[in-house]
């Protein structure tokens, strides 16, 4: 089993994406890099947490590479924008890939730098060591599971 942490926006769809994506082994939604200790989501969405809405994502690396979950990933996001996805705005809503070593540090600059040369937009998803997770409420987990109507920013694929 492999984790990468991923901030796409709006943390509900991010998630249910991925839950439908084959490979996928568990998922669970919270902040990331978040300047206090175990911040809510209203301290999130004040801003002055600094964190990100994410998704700790844990994949079996014989069935999803790497590579194929930051496919997955680049083709979720508007990958040009800054701190916005769909109609979420604000710093909690900026998009992001985590590392936790030197080696995925380079597989992640080096994704996005050949994402970048195939455009002439620039490419705002950052690249950062993941300094912390903190689960999110219970509530936001799972979220589109417990409430299919919810909004979500995402084209979601169908379950067969």
């Amino acid at each position: 089993m492999a984790t990468i942490y991923l901030a796409g926006g709006c943390f509900w769809g991010v998630e249910e994406y991925f839950q439908r994506t084959p490979g996928v082994i568990d998922t669970q939604v919270g902040y990331i890099n978040s300047k206090i200790k175990n911040p809510s989501y209203q301290e999130v969405c004040t801003g002055r947490t600094q964190a990100a809405e994410g998704l700790k994502l844990s994949y079996d690396p014989k069935k999803i590479s790497q590579k194929e979950i930051l496919d997955h990933f680049y083709k979720i996001i508007d990958p040009y924008l800054l701190n916005r996805q769909g109609n979420d705005i604000g710093s909690q809503y900026r998009t992001g890939v985590y590392y936790q070593n030197e080696e995925d540090k380079k597989t992640y600059e080096a994704d996005r730098l050949s994402r970048q040369v195939q455009t002439d937009r620039q490419i705002l998803v950052e690249v950062e060591v993941l300094e912390n997770f903190y689960p999110a409420e219970e509530v936001h987990q799972r979220y589109l599971k417990k409430n299919p109507m919810g909004y979500c920013h995402i084209q979601l694929p169908q379950i067969d």
